[in-house]
This record gives C-alpha cells, sequence and structure tokens, in this order.
C-alpha cells in the first residue's frame, strides 16, 4: 500500500526564455558534414537568476555535478543527433531532467538500533576471538 503524500507532487518547469543556446560544431564522426555545420547545442542557464522556486535552487546549486560552473551556471553540451533542434531538444530535456532531480527533497535518515541479539552475538564473537589470542601465548610461561 502507497504512502499519501500531503501534497501533489508537482516538478516546476524550466523556462525556456531563461535559457541562452548557442550553436557549436561537433565533435567525433561525421564526415564532411562536421567540418562546416554547426549542430551541436551549448546550453547556458543560469540557477541563481532563474525563476525556480528558491528550495529548488538551493538543491540545484549544492548538486556536485560537473556541468555547473562556480558562478551558479549549468553548461550542457548536446552532439548526439545530426540535427541541431533535436540538441537543442535534448539539451532541454537533461537540464529539465536536473531540476527534476533538485526538486524532490532527499528523504531524511531515521537512525536505527542494532537488535539485542545481534549486539548479543557480536559481544560472544568479540569473546570467543579474544580466547583464541590469548592462547597464543609462550607454552613455557605461566
Amino acid at each position: 500500500m502507497e504512502a499519501r503524500r500531503p501534497y501533489p507532487r508537482v516538478n516546476p518547469r524550466v523556462n525556456p526564455s531563461e535559457v541562452e543556446f548557442e550553436a557549436v560544431r561537433a565533435q567525433g564522426a561525421g564526415g564532411q558534414n562536421v567540418n562546416k555545420v554547426s549542430n551541436a547545442a551549448h546550453l547556458r542557464f543560469d540557477v541563481r537568476a532563474s525563476s525556480l522556486p528558491e528550495d529548488v535552487k538551493e538543491r540545484l546549486l549544492a548538486t556536485p555535478d560537473h556541468r555547473l560552473t562556480g558562478e551558479g551556471v549549468v553548461v550542457i553540451k548536446a552532439q548526439e543527433h545530426r540535427s541541431l533542434t533535436q540538441n537543442r531538444e535534448a539539451a532541454l530535456a537533461r537540464l529539465q531532467s536536473m531540476v527534476d532531480a533538485a526538486a524532490h527533497p532527499p528523504i531524511p535518515r531515521k537512525p536505527t538500533r542494532p537488535t539485542r541479539a545481534s549486539v548479543q552475538r557480536r559481544i560472544e564473537g568479540k569473546a570467543r576471538r579474544g580466547a583464541v589470542k590469548a592462547m597464543r601465548g609462550r607454552v613455557g610461561e605461566a
């Protein structure tokens, strides 16, 4: 049975007007076309200046992601498709997935205690190991 949420979870959407796109040349294979057509998309999104909710901004800026610069700008390069429009959509989808991941607050950890039986097993194991080590002395001493 699923736990009921106090409110419906709605992920904030990235406003496309806050995203800057730049067409750059793609790397890798592509034949003659790769040298004359700029079909890779370079996306830049300023997190601090965006219209995202403040808690989502804080979690997004706190993520240890290499695509996030020190100034709080997300830089994504998409070059897996041959057309610029498909690469722009792919880059926007990757940015939205980053925002979706930051939209969910982390679940706080509830500390647990070991069971009485597990504590007893641990103590018995320590006593057994101590007895083995105590038997390692010299034979003639006493």
